[in-house]
């Protein structure tokens, strides 16, 4: 059984199956609903082979924090990629049952906690099984505990004070995944209560431009989308509505070869509610 190592930020669903029995191989399902959307939490009832479930919701965020989905302590990850089996050696792939969405947010966790072998599986479970790839009936597996450790990357996580800096003083190219109609604020924001606006000196660049149905555009389309708003020695952070989708922006940007990329974890729930305007 081969041993693998990933060295692209993004893999097929053809190189996943050829790769299944891959020793050190773990898929993670990262799937979650869309913010006001009226689906149920588990609107799949298949899941890839031996997939595990990523909780990003409960045992992968900080649910004592006030604002959602927010960056857990690298205590708490380390415990619960253990749980999933997560070794040093591991190589992971993780999907979502939208296409790309909550996955990549998976990935980013990972890379900030120092885990460079992972890759999000470019158009997810729609793709999978588009392609009539082997699913089973959703199952809960018990792994044996692994041996991973974050090892926690600052700079690859941005927080409320860094945006007040960057946005002031134009430190950083910030970049919002929301739809243009909630960044110009035509449309409300789909959480109750949140008003509608943007980060100062901030631009728009929605994560579903990266998009053509389930999977990502063409690497050249991603490009010159990014070299659009910013050059590749910039610094770039990215935002959106709770810190889910920016990470689709970051996944992108990595392909388009941006070194120095970086998410704002309370994205603009957290500004929307600190900031008057």
């Amino acid at each position: 059984m081969a041993h693998l190592v990933i060295t692209a930020p993004v893999v097929s669903v053809q190189w996943l199956d050829s790769n299944l029995n891959a020793e050190n191989l773990i898929i993670l399902d990262a799937s979650i609903k869309k913010v006001g959307s009226e689906e149920t939490d588990s609107k799949s009832e298949v899941q890839i082979p031996k997939a595990l479930f990523f909780d990003l919701k409960e045992r992968f965020s900080d649910v004592s924090a006030p604002f959602p989905t927010t960056f857990p302590s690298k205590e708490q990850f380390t415990k619960e990629a253990q749980n999933l089996g997560v070794n040093k050696s591991s190589a992971i792939v993780v999907y979502d049952d939208k296409g790309i969405y909550s996955s990549a947010r998976a990935w980013w966790l990972f890379k900030a906690m120092g885990h460079t072998n992972v890759a999000v599986l470019d158009g997810g479970l729609p793709e999978w099984t588009k392609a009539g790839l082997k699913t089973e009936l959703k199952k809960e597996y018990k792994p044996i505990k692994g041996d991973f450790i974050s090892n926690y990357k600052p700079n690859l996580m941005m927080y409320f004070e860094d945006i007040k800096k960057a946005s002031s003083f134009n430190t950083h190219i910030i970049i919002d995944a929301r739809s243009e109609a909630r960044f110009k604020s035509l449309e409300p924001e789909p959480r109750i209560g949140l008003r509608s606006g943007t980060i100062p000196n901030s631009t728009n660049l929605p994560f579903e431009d990266l998009l053509e149905g389930n999977k990502l555009i063409s690497k050249e389309k991603i490009v010159a989308k990014f070299e659009s708003l910013a050059n590749t020695e910039d610094s770039l952070i990215f935002s959106c509505g709770s810190g889910i989708t920016a990470c689709v922006l970051a996944l992108g940007a990595e392909i388009s070869g941006y070194k120095t990329i970086s998410v704002y974890d309370g994205s603009w729930t957290e500004w929307g509610s600190l900031v008057d305007k």
